[in-house]
């Protein structure tokens, strides 16, 4: 089947979904929005096929739309683009069918697909079978303000996608088929009578919530379903079966538990983020006992079991029916809690243990019992999703500034007649701190003065003491400098009185940060008393966002690999294990690389079998929604983790290395060079891109800067990448490399950079990540927002940036040797052409809002909304986002 008969079914699901959009409009509005729409995409079509004297009269309709138009207008074509999303997900799902069915060749990243290497490299099938009993793949799920649907909306387009779904039966009579069309066309009525957007910026519950809902309508029965089919392949190919506790996933949170610049994450609300999580768990694990005890209906049992349940007729649903009824009273008992009330009611359930040991004791009486078929169903999909939920749903993350601690134990040191701590040198911390964690007497006063952010940090670590440590993953420290960092965090939870402490994981984000963490946590595993708290496990958060922010995409890229590969020589050195923690965004800038790519990319010995990554913002619905994607997802990561453990990588040419400095010390220099010696460039930005905006729209939890006051430097990576983004210069994704590039290939070293695309992974993930931004970028675009926006002493560097971008577009395709961008994946480079004549009205729609608003200063609540709509509109399109 050609490439493009294998996507005919995504271009009539398109067509569908657009057809009922458009009846949706002419039923519900009017026929005249309609023909309105309709003529406006004409036109951009018209445009982007060619004919360029179509964008005045483009222009001209859009700036003419009376204010009553410019909502309707604005969500027709941000629906479209949400219902191309949905298309395309599905896609996905239909694909993976596809290639299961046909057996045509085995699916790339699947361990299928894997395993003929893993033989050729004469791994044997005891390796990998242990290998993969050890996986530790923890995925970290996290808000950012890149997410723009509402809640409201989720349950509307996984409807949409099961429509899809069902369309794809081969045997449905024109009535099914109908009624599905109807339910289609219900659905997509409904999304358009509901409000997108949001009318109040989101909390950190809100979220929370958010978050959990990805893990009750997809995690929580993907999960369980991707160990069986994996265990099927084990059957098939090593002849073994994966153990019960089999357990390669985890899942922790972020969402309410980054208080980083975030004041609206205090310790109350971190605390209530925690008993919502437990209370969705035992609220799906109260399903899943419902379930078992409507099918464990069967008479026999083992001795063991008879001996708890007597002679009841019915052992295991005898068994199992006073956990089912504890289950909902554990509800009840959260929301005791979350109410401040006292709670009279029997015993909640808050550990593992007082489910797993019985759930355990059934499936070993079924198998006794011949029965293993009905041990090995729905009770082994429960033990599976308790060993990777637990009874907590997640693991929560709680991050926190370094300097926050700082000032904290400062304010302990004057209050006892110390001095400031913070004026000490780091020799003299780490002493004071080693001191203190090795005393047994109290540090801080009973009634300690201190400033309100002070009180904050006091307040989380006490809340935490009340936490059991099962519910919370890691303490990580972000704009962490100095071993002082992450002592001072160990000291604080202790003095909080944490009976089991959680892990500290300092977070190096920025250049200099990455460039000296080798030392770092030498200068850590130096001291006798540290290397003994660890027990032979260290974790190290790499920071992606701030490093780009700071250098550029390029620079940011091979420090963090560098510093990755000083990290693991160090522990091996040291007998240490090593997690490294990978904080990915979406974005090109932010580490978006496609998972698989991004865990192979990395350094040799990196991965070792443990990985933590954040999945964030609106990469979270993307990657496991629906029920499919989910799976697929898993199966990804399983594939490249295993197989980054186990095939060697070559370490990289010296040559490669070298190269690789040189570009990155010259793409550095060229980026500062304009951020900071460009005296256009921060009026250029706050002007061309609706940065201003943003930060007043509520699409997240957090502020847009972490203080109110200064420039480029206080502003979060999120926005900063998500303003370029909206206007399609895309500049954090490759400023810097255009020139760093082209200084090469003026050496003649084109050779150099073609051999390293072609034999070195972390190159070929990074010029795939640069195709994916530039094929998203359109300097026309750029140009347009530039010129109605921009200050006129400005322009001038608007025009070079355009000039720019081209050039780096040529570049690109001269070292991959492509004719066209993303020339190797014909799928997302349609799906670009495909979007932007919907794009293109969204963005001239913006940009004649926002110029209106800012010339009058003012603006009506239909002009902000359909300013909103704008941006999440052109959100969807791009996707990768922030």
């Amino acid at each position: 089947m050609s490439e493009l008969d294998a996507h005919a079914p995504l271009r009539q699901d398109v067509r569908l979904l657009g057809q009922l959009l458009g009846q949706t409009l002419q039923e519900q509005e009017s026929p005249v929005l309609l023909e309105l729409v309709e003529d406006i995409r004409k036109l951009a079509k018209d445009a982007r096929a060619g004919h360029e004297d179509q964008y005045p009269k483009l222009f001209e309709k859009l700036s003419k739309l009376e204010p009553e138009l410019l909502v309707p207008v604005a969500r027709a074509f941000s629906h479209f683009l949400n219902l191309a999303n949905l298309a395309e997900q599905y896609h996905r799902v239909r694909r993976r069918r596809e290639y299961q069915q046909t057996q045509r060749k085995n699916q790339r990243a699947t361990m299928s697909e894997l395993y003929p290497r893993l033989q050729r490299d004469n791994i044997d099938t005891d390796t990998i079978f242990e290998t993969l009993n050890t996986l530790s793949i923890d995925l970290v799920l996290t808000a950012h303000p890149t997410e723009v649907t509402r809640r409201t909306l989720i349950q509307k387009y996984d409807d949409i996608t099961q429509s899809l779904e069902t369309l794809d039966t081969v045997n449905l009579t024109d009535i099914e088929r109908n009624r599905v069309i109807e339910n289609l066309k219900r659905n997509i009525v409904s999304a358009w009578n509901t409000d997108e957007i949001r009318q109040q910026r989101p909390t950190p519950v809100d979220e929370a919530r958010w978050g959990f809902v990805t893990i009750e309508q997809t995690l929580w029965s993907a999960v369980p379903e991707y160990m069986r089919e994996l265990n099927h392949w084990c059957e098939e190919n090593l002849q073994r079966s994966l153990p019960m506790d089999f357990a390669p996933f985890t899942f922790s949170s972020w969402m309410g538990g980054d208080r980083d610049g975030n004041p609206n994450v205090t310790a109350v609300v971190t605390e209530e983020v925690l008993l919502l999580a437990r209370w969705m768990a035992a609220d799906l694990l109260n399903r899943d006992f419902e379930n078992l005890y409507t099918k464990l209906s069967v008479t026999h049992c083992s001795d063991e079991l008879r001996q708890w349940v007597g002679d009841h007729p019915e052992p295991y649903r005898a068994y199992l029916k006073p956990l089912r009824d504890r289950l909902f009273n554990t509800k009840s008992y959260l929301n005791a809690q979350l109410n401040k009330m006292e709670w009279y009611g029997d015993t909640p359930i808050l550990t593992i243990d007082e489910l797993m040991k019985p759930l355990k004791l059934c499936h070993q009486s079924l198998t006794e019992c011949g029965m293993k078929e009905v041990a090995n169903g729905d009770l082994l999909d429960t033990i599976r999703r308790l060993n990777s939920f637990g009874v907590t749903l997640l693991r929560l993350d709680v991050r926190q500034e370094s300097s926050r601690h700082m000032d904290a134990i400062a304010t302990i040191t004057q209050a006892i007649g110390m001095g400031d701590y913070s004026q000490w040198d780091e020799e003299q911390k780490q002493r004071f701190l080693i001191s203190e964690l090795t005393s047994d007497r109290p540090l801080i006063p009973k009634f300690l003065k201190c400033s309100d952010e002070v009180q904050e940090v006091l307040d989380t670590f006490n809340m935490l003491t009340r936490q059991s440590i099962d519910a919370l993953g890691a303490y990580v420290i972000s704009m962490a400098h100095l071993p002082s960092d992450v002592l001072a965090v160990i000291l604080l939870q202790k003095e909080a009185g944490m009976k089991s402490l959680m892990r500290v994981v300092p977070l190096f984000e920025t250049l200099e940060d990455l460039q000296n963490a080798e030392a770092t946590l030498k200068c850590l595993l130096d001291i006798d008393w540290y290397r003994e708290h660890i027990q032979g496990q260290q974790e190290i958060m790499i920071g992606y966002s701030d490093s780009a922010k700071d250098a550029g995409f390029l620079a940011a890229a091979w420090v963090q690999y560098q510093a990755q590969e000083q990290l693991t020589r160090l522990c091996k050195q040291y007998g240490v294990q090593l997690t490294l923690f990978h904080g990915r965004g979406g974005s090109t800038s932010r580490g978006g690389a496609p998972s698989h790519e991004a865990i192979l990319s990395q350094p040799p010995g990196a991965v070792n079998g443990r990985i933590r990554i954040t999945e964030q913002g609106e990469v979270i619905r993307a990657k496991f929604t629906p029920f499919g994607v989910a799976i697929r997802t898993l199966q990804r990561y399983v594939a490249a983790t295993l197989e980054a453990t186990l095939i060697d990588r070559p370490q990289p040419d010296e040559q490669w290395r070298n190269m690789m400095t040189s570009l990155s010390e010259n793409g550095t220099q060229s980026y500062r060079d304009m951020l900071r010696g460009d005296p256009r460039f921060l009026s250029y930005f706050h002007h061309a891109t609706p940065e201003q905006e943003l930060q007043r729209l509520p699409l997240g939890s957090r502020p847009a800067k972490r203080r109110q006051s200064g420039g480029i430097e206080t502003l979060r990576a999120i926005p900063w990448v998500f303003a370029w983004t909206q206007m399609r210069l895309m500049l954090p994704g490759w400023l810097g490399a255009d020139v760093a590039f082209q200084k090469a290939l003026q050496q003649g070293k084109g050779d150099l950079l073609h051999e390293m695309y072609e034999r070195w992974p972390f190159f070929r993930m990074v010029m795939g990540m640069l195709e994916m931004v530039l094929a998203k970028s359109d300097a026309q675009i750029a140009a347009y927002y530039e010129r109605r926006l921009a200050q006129p002493e400005d322009r001038s560097l608007g025009q070079e940036l355009q000039s720019r971008l081209e050039e780096m577009i040529d570049l690109v395709k001269n070292i991959t040797d492509h004719s066209v961008l993303l020339q190797n994946n014909s799928v997302i480079r349609r799906s670009i052409e495909v979007r932007n004549p919907y794009l293109d009205p969204l963005h001239m729609l913006q940009v004649e809002l926002m110029r209106s608003a800012r010339l009058k200063q003012q603006e009506t609540p239909d002009e902000t909304r359909a300013l909103m709509i704008t941006v999440a509109g052109i959100a969807a399109g791009m996707r990768n986002t922030g």
